[in-house]
């Protein structure tokens, strides 16, 4: 079932790909980005680690914290360079979906077909541009994982849910900004 603004995130504890313990209440305090991406190798979810990463110190600043979701397998996850660069922001491996079930995420043949009959060739292009990973699923993964991130404000209550159409429909980075600020 998908998750709705005013309610509180559903609690998750568990390590990440770093070794470091995620646990979802020490954040009780803070504002949040939980974003959920499809596999490693993905250059629409690649694209948008890479986008976040930019904006990254900005949104740290001004006290976001941001955690990441893949569904890859730990092994797949820390055989790149690329997302071994992505600490100090927590990286989980989710190969099992136990979190993205809980968190409402979609899988849907028919949406990531869409996705990638008009957008793959300009995406992994701009993917091989800015030299993120792009490599076939692996182990597990799964192509009709559709993206979902969220924002959750103090006391773990999600302000805003964004459940991606497309693999390239993402919330607006001014959007995460002014959350960060505390609009």
């Amino acid at each position: 079932m998908k998750l709705a603004s005013a309610l509180k995130a559903p609690y998750f504890e568990q390590e990440d790909v770093f070794g470091r313990r995620v646990d979802l209440n020490d954040y009780v305090d803070k504002r949040i980005l939980i974003a959920f991406f499809r596999h490693a190798g993905c250059p629409f979810c690649n694209i948008r680690v890479h986008n976040l990463m930019k904006v990254s110190g900005e949104l740290k600043e001004k006290g976001l914290e941001m955690i990441f979701l893949f569904e890859s397998k730990k092994e797949i996850i820390l055989r790149s360079s690329f997302h071994q660069g992505i600490a100090p922001i927590p990286l989980l491996s989710d190969p099992g979906k136990k979190l993205y079930d809980l968190y409402g995420l979609e899988s849907s043949g028919y949406k990531s077909a869409i996705s990638h009959i008009t957008t793959f060739v300009q995406t992994a292009y701009e993917a091989y541009k800015v030299k993120v990973p792009l490599h076939a699923m692996a182990d597990g993964e799964s192509i009709k994982t559709m993206p979902a991130e969220f924002l959750v404000d103090h006391d773990l209550i999600i302000k805003k849910v964004h459940y991606s159409e497309r693999l390239r429909d993402r919330m607006d980075v001014n959007e995460i900004r002014d959350f960060a600020n505390g609009r």
